[in-house]
């Protein structure tokens, strides 16, 4: 009997700004918290983001190989250079070489910001 994938958790000092940042990125909702856990997601029956607490987390350092990437999200969007500029003026950091498109969120878990392919509907409504 297979699985299937609830939710992607991330660790974090603090989940509840972990998971403003995200829901304000994705443009989806938080649709569970509490003191210590966090979801953003579609609706409450759909699977998603979690963010827990964790009071020793150490975020990852890019290209540190003694502190490397623990796990890493791929954003679709339609246009990365628009959306690396909202998600710096959410809270995010550059990572990368301009054009490469990594970032860190607030609590430091890189992710990448990765041009739409053309078999995938626009990300944006018209």
């Amino acid at each position: 009997m297979p699985g299937r994938l609830h939710h992607v958790v991330l660790d974090c000092r603090d989940p509840h700004a972990v998971a403003r940042f995200w829901s304000a990125l994705l443009d989806l909702p938080v649709t569970w918290s509490s003191d210590d856990w966090v979801v953003v997601a579609v609706d409450d029956t759909t699977s998603g983001m979690a963010f827990q607490l964790a009071p020793d987390h150490q975020a990852p350092v890019w290209g540190d190989p003694t502190r490397p990437q623990q796990v890493h999200l791929d954003v679709m969007a339609d246009d990365p250079v628009v959306l690396g500029a909202e998600a710096v003026a959410l809270g995010a950091r550059l990572l990368s070489p301009p054009g490469e498109h990594v970032y860190a969120d607030p609590a430091g878990h890189p992710f990448c910001l990765v041009p739409r392919p053309g078999w995938a509907p626009p990300v944006t409504s018209p």
